[in-house]
């Protein structure tokens, strides 16, 4: 009898746990949900009237010296790429040697601003940097030490991938590895605004 009442009481203590979980689960997802703003269709790129589009969010992140730059401070002479992502994230490994031939192909007309969420806990910023320099990675690479990247744009999950007109206006948002034809039609469409 004994013996009942208590599986009882855990399968109740139980649900009550998993109830909250789903509350939670729900509160977070609604929150911090990131959606593609306009997506890129496949074939030729499309020209965006860029008067429809919301501003990119600003944010600070550190340089490979570690001064403070923003991402406003990219923004005005051509359209810029940023990508977040982490070295210990497969997705992200397996997406960085397209950036290398994007960096490579488009640098002097896009704007590559590859952001490493450095948060001294699970990514360090020796580790990201020790990462780049063993793949021979030449694009430039940012830290977001302080969270205010993934704070602005909502980042749950890596890679993340935004597209920014040179006027800063928010072009696209993708959540997941891109591949090689996917980042040429992003590109395609910054280059054609």
């Amino acid at each position: 009898m004994k013996s009942e009442k208590s599986i009882v009481r855990l399968i109740l203590i139980l649900l009550v746990v998993l109830a909250a979980a789903g509350v939670l689960y729900s509160v977070l997802s609604s929150r911090f949900a990131l959606t593609t703003i306009t997506p890129v269709a496949s074939g030729p790129a499309q020209t965006v009237n860029p008067e429809n589009l919301p501003d990119a969010t600003d944010f600070t992140m550190e340089d490979a010296d570690g001064n403070l730059v923003k991402l406003s401070d990219f923004l005005g002479e051509k359209p810029v790429i940023v990508n977040f992502w982490a070295s210990w994230c497969p997705p992200c490994r397996g997406e960085l040697p397209d950036f290398e031939t994007a960096y490579q192909t488009y640098g002097d007309r896009v704007q590559f601003l590859m952001v490493d969420l450095a948060d001294g806990a699970q990514e360090t910023k020796a580790a990201a940097q020790a990462f780049i320099q063993n793949e021979g990675f030449t694009f430039p690479v940012y830290f977001d030490t302080m969270g205010q990247a993934v704070a602005g744009y909502s980042i749950y999950s890596i890679p993340v991938t935004v597209a920014i007109t040179a006027d800063g206006k928010l072009l696209q948002s993708q959540t997941g590895a891109l591949s090689a034809q996917a980042l040429e039609s992003i590109i395609a469409a910054l280059l054609s605004d």
